[in-house]
């Protein structure tokens, strides 16, 4: 991947927790528009290097650039990483349950935020409009008045995703997002991130395998925090490393 067709470029990162090399040389690259899975045994560093890209772990060596400028995500704050376009959904949802869905979406929107602002901020017609575009991107558009608190497990999911895409993020990091949802969930799910894939990128940590195979984008295996295999799912599963770590336990 050329410089120019990559959003993120993860080279050379190590990180040790206690003599545990939880990342060991990891090298990750992805483009601007792109859907990846990242899949793995525990332990294998995926949250780790989730952790890392959001500035919330320092590695101990490496570097982890983004943009079009290269900038070095290693000299930002995780709020200057998250203003530059680095948005992430943990496993559990945090949502403002005592709040509508509307409300919900209207306070995550990229709107400036110095103290004056927030003091005078008035939603403007183009909030509404936006907040109804971003609704029925994650297929929430018929429950707006609805208390978020109300919601299933899956629509929670889905409002959160909807909130981060408010912030207009470039990078998307997305851990489990099938976990604990009923089959239904997490067809409009997949629907959901493949949407979202093509106009920013999306990584999905995942360990259900049916789902990945739903996605059908690009897959990275990791091992032991480095990569172990990348391509199709068809092409990792086969690979006999893989199934030697990962699909035989």
């Amino acid at each position: 991947m050329s410089q120019m067709n990559t959003l993120l470029e993860v080279s050379g990162v190590s990180v040790s927790f206690d003599g545990f090399k939880a990342i060991n040389n990891l090298s990750f690259q992805i483009g601007p528009a792109e859907l990846r899975a990242v899949i793995g045994p525990n332990g294998a560093g995926k949250t780790t290097f989730m952790d890392i890209v959001t500035g919330k772990t320092r590695p101990d060596a490496g570097r982890v650039l983004f943009g079009e400028k290269s900038i070095s995500l290693l000299t930002l704050s995780e709020a200057q990483i998250a203003q530059a376009g680095v948005g992430r959904k943990f496993q559990k949802p945090t949502v403002f349950e005592d709040q509508t869905i509307r409300e919900n979406l209207m306070m995550a929107l990229k709107a400036p935020r110095r103290w004056w602002s927030v003091l005078t901020f008035r939603a403007a017609d183009t909030h509404l409009a936006r907040v109804s575009e971003l609704a029925e991107e994650v297929g929430l558009s018929d429950q707006l008045d609805r208390i978020a608190g109300e919601l299933s497990h899956g629509q929670k999911q889905w409002l959160e995703i909807g909130m981060l895409l408010a912030q207009e993020p470039r990078l998307l990091l997305v851990d489990e997002p099938a976990a604990g949802m009923t089959p239904e969930e997490r067809a409009h799910t997949t629907d959901l991130l493949v949407e979202a894939a093509r106009t920013r990128a999306v990584v999905v940590v995942e360990h259900d395998m049916e789902f990945v195979r739903r996605l059908n984008c690009k897959v990275t295996v990791l091992h032991e925090g480095a990569v172990l295999a990348e391509g199709g799912l068809d092409h990792v599963t086969a690979d006999p490393h893989v199934i030697d770590v990962y699909l035989g336990r």
